[in-house]
């Protein structure tokens, strides 16, 4: 069997070939406990043999009174081995509904905030086997379709960073053995036995499904790598669509052409709207799946009149739908202004835009750089 720091060298060699990234500094989210401690001796040791820098980066939620002494374990251990370390600190809110979810977005947006600001790319998280099998239960629990089944991706982006997760494919009981093997401790956290969370109920349900069916964590996690290779084919699919068929306009605003549109799946068509949306309107997230089932039924009666989601507007004009993001001023357009902006931008003048869009131009006062895309082809406009 090959050792277990050959076969995560061979991981991020991969990710850095296949993404032509330049690894010059990796950043790991280490809490204490046995999965993240093992990955942060696998990324000092790799990091080691390549002259890599490696961070190792420890959220405090103060959560549990045990909290500040598994982070400074952690910061002594990262000081014995050379390797810089930060603590990263969150104090909850007094009102702790929903506060494990809460915990788990500030825990990643503390993190990608301090890599934003030291210029690191790439954050590495311990999520293994049986984590790929818990959060593919838990999202089945949840009636989720292909994209939630197809559970965690060995590489995504989250906001301006990429998170690596290198270990997914690793059994957590390797990861144990090879801390014992080393000589180092690890802290337990007593919410890994808490049945509040279903997470937890699945995993301690996840011996008792094998026993009783021949259902294991691997075949649960094999089920998510196939699901997430039809995810990946339908995304190509919407993406090669949306370069070909969507025109994109300053404002930010796009353009679709219904018949285009209508001719798609519909697993096709609700993937250009959510990604659509999405980028228009500046959100982080996708609206949600349901709303988008809605807009895109819709979008196929005849008669659509226009309609809001995910901070833009959806409207039909010259028979075309555009999505618009919404503009918060409402900043009236006047004729002598619209014409003064297309004396300085010709391009306006060969085509006709829904009055939204040329709010949402004068909302940004006519500064700056003016883009006008068609499909593949961009032109540039700058002002003076």
């Amino acid at each position: 069997m090959m050792p277990a720091e050959d076969i995560f060298a061979r991981k991020l060699d991969a990710v850095a070939a296949d993404n032509q990234a330049n690894f010059r500094v990796l950043a790991a989210a280490v809490s204490g406990g046995a999965d993240s401690l093992a990955l942060a001796w696998l990324l000092n040791s790799y990091c080691h043999q390549r002259g890599i820098k490696a961070v190792v980066l420890t959220v405090n939620h103060h959560l549990r009174a045990a909290a500040d002494k598994e982070a400074e374990m952690v910061a002594a251990l990262m000081k014995k081995w050379g390797t810089e370390h930060h603590i990263l600190n969150w104090y909850p809110p007094k009102e702790l509904t929903g506060v494990e979810e809460k915990a788990r977005e500030a825990r990643y947006r503390l993190m990608e905030e301090w890599c934003v600001q030291n210029g690191v790319s790439y954050l590495l998280t311990a999520h293994h086997l049986r984590d790929q099998a818990e959060t593919f239960l838990m999202r089945l629990e949840r009636g989720s379709g292909v994209d939630g089944l197809s559970a965690m991706a060995g590489l995504s982006r989250r906001g301006k960073i990429f998170i690596l997760r290198p270990l997914l494919e690793t059994d957590p009981q390797d990861l144990r053995q090879l801390l014992s093997a080393e000589g180092i401790s690890w802290a337990e956290d007593e919410s890994n036995d808490c049945d509040d969370f279903l997470r937890v109920r699945i995993r301690k349900f996840l011996p008792e499904l094998e026993q009783k069916t021949g259902i294991t964590v691997r075949r649960l996690a094999d089920a998510a790598f196939a699901l997430r290779q039809t995810r990946s084919y339908l995304e190509e699919v919407a993406a090669a669509f949306i370069r070909s068929r969507v025109r994109r306009y300053e404002g930010p605003a796009v353009s679709i052409s219904p018949q285009a549109f209508l001719k798609q799946h519909r697993e096709i068509r609700l993937r250009v709207l959510s990604r659509l949306i999405r980028e228009t309107g500046g959100r982080d997230y996708p609206p949600e799946y349901k709303e988008l089932l809605r807009l895109d039924t819709a979008l196929g009666q005849g008669d659509f009149a226009g309609r809001t989601l995910g901070g833009c507007e959806i409207v039909p004009f010259m028979k075309r739908w555009w999505i618009i993001r919404e503009s918060k001023e409402k900043r009236p357009v006047s004729r002598s202004w619209w014409e003064e902006f297309v004396n300085r931008h010709p391009a306006y003048k060969q085509i006709v835009i829904p009055y939204k869009l040329k709010c949402l131009l004068a909302e940004k006062n006519n500064g700056g750089e003016t883009l006008l895309c068609f499909e593949n082809k961009q032109t540039i406009y700058r002002q003076g």
